[in-house]
């Protein structure tokens, strides 16, 4: 059985299950995915998310404000400890810091702040944190110190960095989750870390809808494509696709205390 440690749910296409979650869902024992985190991107999108989710006993979600967010609003510490808890969210985030299309010095500043909000909610709720990373390495790390992310752990999704910063997130309690994008032929370096990270510190994830993972690539992704993450996992490690299905879930359930 395979969870999907990250999809967003609310933004993937069910036109082909009659835009019907539970038809969906029903559709995934096939592929038998067994769970999976439904993750907050926006603030003014997340109830709508919350209320899409809640009541399914194989969806669990977060809360949080993605970094490339520029516009709507960015919730304060208090706010995010109030969603948090009101609605049983198990997660903080996603956050982190993301310089790929970083705008200014002042959206740098933005999402720097941001995440340490999010790093302190998670702490004073004793919620993991999800963090998202990209071109921000060194900050990342840094920040994550500073902030004494060890004290509310969590997981690097999608992780696309080398294996020297993998290593200080994992030195930081951190675990690390692996996307389609391990899939990716040109993707030696995430297929590096994939391989060198412990058994009992990785995830698997779809990021959906979007990272469809090869022979799905280019196409829509959805969260019952996270197999195809774990049969690649599974080369990689040298396991059998089921044996990586049993570790990821049993790291989920030890991450998100399930």
């Amino acid at each position: 059985m395979f969870i999907d440690s990250h999809c967003h749910l609310d933004r993937v296409d069910l036109a082909p299950y009659s835009n019907d979650l539970d038809e969906y869902l029903e559709a995934t024992k096939a592929d038998l995915l067994d769970h999976m985190l439904c993750v907050s991107i926006d603030w003014e999108a997340y109830p709508a998310m919350r209320d899409l989710v809640e009541n399914q006993a194989k969806i669990s979600f977060s809360v949080g404000v993605h970094p490339n967010e520029t516009e709507g609003h960015d919730p304060s510490v208090g706010e995010l400890i109030e969603a948090a808890t009101r609605d049983n969210a198990i997660a903080i985030g996603e956050t982190g810091l993301d310089y790929y299309r970083l705008e200014d010095q002042a959206h740098l500043s933005c999402q720097q702040q941001r995440f340490r909000n999010h790093i302190s909610a998670a702490k004073q709720t004793n919620k993991p944190i999800i963090i998202h990373t990209r071109d921000a390495k060194e900050d990342t790390i840094a920040l994550m110190k500073e902030e004494s992310a060890a004290e509310a752990g969590g997981v690097l999704h999608c992780f696309t960095e080398d294996w020297e910063m993998a290593k200080k997130a994992l030195d930081l309690g951190f675990y690390i989750s692996f996307s389609g994008i391990v899939t990716f032929k040109n993707a030696k370096q995430v297929q590096e870390v994939a391989q060198k990270v412990p058994q009992d510190r990785f995830l698997i994830e779809t990021d959906s809808p979007y990272l469809a993972p090869v022979p799905m690539r280019g196409k829509p992704n959805y969260p019952n494509y996270v197999k195809y993450v774990a049969q690649k996992m599974a080369e990689l490690r040298g396991l059998s696709v089921g044996k990586v299905a049993d570790i990821s879930a049993a790291n989920y359930d030890s991450l998100f205390n399930r």
